[in-house]
């Protein structure tokens, strides 16, 4: 997705007439079906006529021109791309990251600067880094610049910056990025002009321009996958943007922490679904194991943290653990330098179980329990994740704890879209639709890259799914919100299949308990990684934490939407859950987020089939 393409020519022209802007924000409605905010249509006026200029003094005008580039299979979008080919008749495409920055001061993150940037001072990626990732992703998953068919350049263009050596953004200890991925200030025209005319001066840039828009993408890497690359030392998933804010802030931070002995640090890290919580989470445990920190990872999920310890290894393993790992009070006061949280919407009020004995209860909230082991503590939750009574985890108790020890609280909010195809626009969609939370996006528009589809019957909805699924390749389940029983496997360890629509029937995944299972029948902790989790329905609690590349979902009769009444009605008789459903008040927001987490577990689709009539002309009145 783009929201402008054109030749150089045209591009000039439209800014000469200042209607550049006005066509960008016409078209980013069209795509969102909501309105830019005023300051980023600013900047489009501002920061692209300075682009303009630049070409046409260089008399740049048979070059294609970009504008508003959305990086395949997430939400970021690089500001500019000019292709054209060099006197070789080598085709290439330069990006061109535009910055309205006039001040910039140094950081203590790696690869970071601060700058004043949406009201406040922040730390934000030095430019180079910043467009030298999107060029490795683009190198990593566009078959046009992965092949070689066009060769991709990057650099930065700060307008409204002087030239200054001694600024913090030409400091020696960015110039191997400098190198690779030069930045050119206000006064530096003539030197952008010149990088950019070396490689696409020879023009045909919309020919170039037309490969580029016809190039396929590779399938995205997935999460599991990428875990033992890390832990490996070979990391091959590229952070973005604020993901490597988050990142480089956390590694300075764990790296200082020996100067504040008796000062704890926080991070808070919130980011909806698909926004790359985990794969930050297992980046920084990977990174700070090779820097020899003594580093945690926990998390409430068992199927997640089992899945992650499968990979790593035996060995590996005793990294990863669970929320309650301190719940006998135990371990030693910042024995960890640093401990990452993931899934911590998931944390409970307290470690001890109904059964702990007495001695080893702490009496200590779970949170507590867990900052007092580290010397810096790093959440990542989702408010809208909670799907259980006695789930706790929210933004609002980490801010507290902080505020409660005298920790330094850093907050971060993760908005790039890595699932769905990148399309921010669907999980915005979902959550307006379930009444989570109010959103721009009332209406879906079924042209976005994003495969939404309402099936009529069950068989075609597992047939769709079972087509998409390629074991090695392409991933797909099934999912369903809790309304059936869930048996223990009969003696020759084959699954009942419980799960029953009609004449259709399917087994649940296997219980956490099940013990010896048919062959080639998933444990339960494995059902989301293993293949043979094809032919049993997941719930919520063995595919949240997941993602697949398609995601069927049954949508049962425990939530509902009522037309007389004009609002979502949860039926506590309709479900199987025997926690949730005696959650009382709390039933329907749990029921929700529920369906708000296995309706976002796809990256490039979801097949939805209802079983309440209602409900299910209430989602297609929202299609537009």
């Amino acid at each position: 997705m783009q929201l402008y393409i054109g030749s150089s020519r045209e591009f000039i022209d439209d800014s000469t007439r200042n209607a550049i802007a006005g066509k960008l924000e016409k078209a980013f409605f069209q795509y969102y079906r909501y309105k830019p905010s005023l300051q980023e249509v600013q900047s489009w006026q501002n920061s692209l006529q300075h682009m303009s200029n630049a070409l046409n003094a260089g008399e740049l005008l048979a070059q294609g021109i970009i504008l508003e580039y959305q990086l395949p299979l997430t939400s970021r979008r690089l500001d500019c791309m000019v292709l054209g080919r060099d006197d070789k008749q080598t085709s290439n495409a330069v990006i061109v990251e535009l910055k309205q920055w006039g001040d910039v001061e140094e950081s203590d993150a790696e690869d970071c600067v601060v700058t004043y940037v949406a009201g406040r001072r922040r730390d934000v990626l030095h430019p180079s880094r910043q467009v030298g990732q999107y060029e490795q992703y683009l190198r990593d998953v566009h078959t046009v610049f992965s092949s070689g068919e066009v060769v991709l350049r990057s650099c930065s263009y700060l307008h409204n910056l002087r030239y200054d050596s001694s600024n913090e953004i030409f400091h020696g200890k960015h110039e191997k990025l400098l190198t690779f991925f030069p930045v050119f200030a206000g006064d530096q025209q003539k030197q952008l002009v010149e990088y950019v005319r070396v490689r696409v001066g020879r023009g045909d840039g919309e020919i170039v321009l037309d490969t580029v828009l016809a190039g396929k993408y590779k399938p995205s890497k997935k999460l599991l996958e990428h875990t033992a690359a890390v832990i490996k030392q070979q990391p091959t998933y590229v952070l973005l943007d604020t993901q490597q804010v988050v990142f480089s802030k956390v590694l300075a931070q764990v790296k200082g922490a020996a100067r504040r002995p008796k000062k704890k640090s926080v991070f808070l890290v919130q980011g909806g679904p698909g926004t790359g919580k985990s794969v930050i989470a297992l980046h920084l445990v990977g990174a700070l194991s090779g820097e020899g920190v003594n580093v945690l990872h926990a998390t409430g999920s068992k199927a997640f943290t089992e899945n992650i310890r499968r990979i790593v290894g035996t060995r590996a393993a005793a990294q990863f653990g669970y929320t309650h790992f301190n719940m006998r009070g135990d371990v030693l006061p910042n024995q960890f330098d640093a401990l990452i949280v993931d899934e911590a919407h998931r944390i409970r009020r307290i470690s001890s179980r109904r059964f702990t004995p007495s001695r080893h209860r702490t009496g200590r909230a779970q949170i507590e329990e867990m900052v007092a082991t580290s010397k810096v503590s790093v959440f990542f939750i989702d408010d809208l994740q909670v799907v259980r009574p006695g789930e706790v985890g929210s933004a609002q108790l980490v801010r507290d704890t902080a505020q409660q020890i005298g920790a330094e609280l850093f907050e971060y909010e993760l908005e790039a879209q890595f699932r769905c195809s990148g399309s921010e626009a669907f999980v915005a969609w979902i959550e307006n639709t379930l009444d989570v939370q109010r959103t721009a996006n009332v209406l879906w528009k079924n042209d976005d890259a994003f495969e939404f589809k309402i099936f009529e019957s069950v068989s075609a909805l597992e047939t769709a799914i079972r087509r998409k699924s390629e074991p090695g390749k392409v991933t797909a389940r099934l999912t369903a919100g809790f309304c059936w029983q869930w048996s223990d496997p009969r003696p020759d360890g084959s699954l009942v299949e419980d799960v029953q629509i009609g004449r259709w029937s399917m087994p649940w995944n296997a219980k956490p308990d099940a013990g010896r299972l048919s062959a080639g029948v998933p444990k339960s902790n494995f059902w989301a990684s293993d293949s043979g989790g094809l032919n049993q329905v997941g719930c919520v609690y063995t595919a949240q934490g997941f993602e697949f590349d398609y995601v069927g979902v049954f949508f049962c009769h425990d939530l509902r939407y009522e037309w007389d009444k004009n609002q979502w009605i949860g039926d506590q008789s309709e479900s199987e859950d025997s926690i949730v459903k005696r959650s009382g008040e709390q039933f329907v927001n749990l029921v929700k987020n529920t369906y708000r987490v296995l309706l976002t577990r796809g990256m490039k689709g979801c097949y939805v089939h209802f079983l309440d009539e209602g409900t299910k002309r209430f989602f297609l009145s929202r299609i537009e």
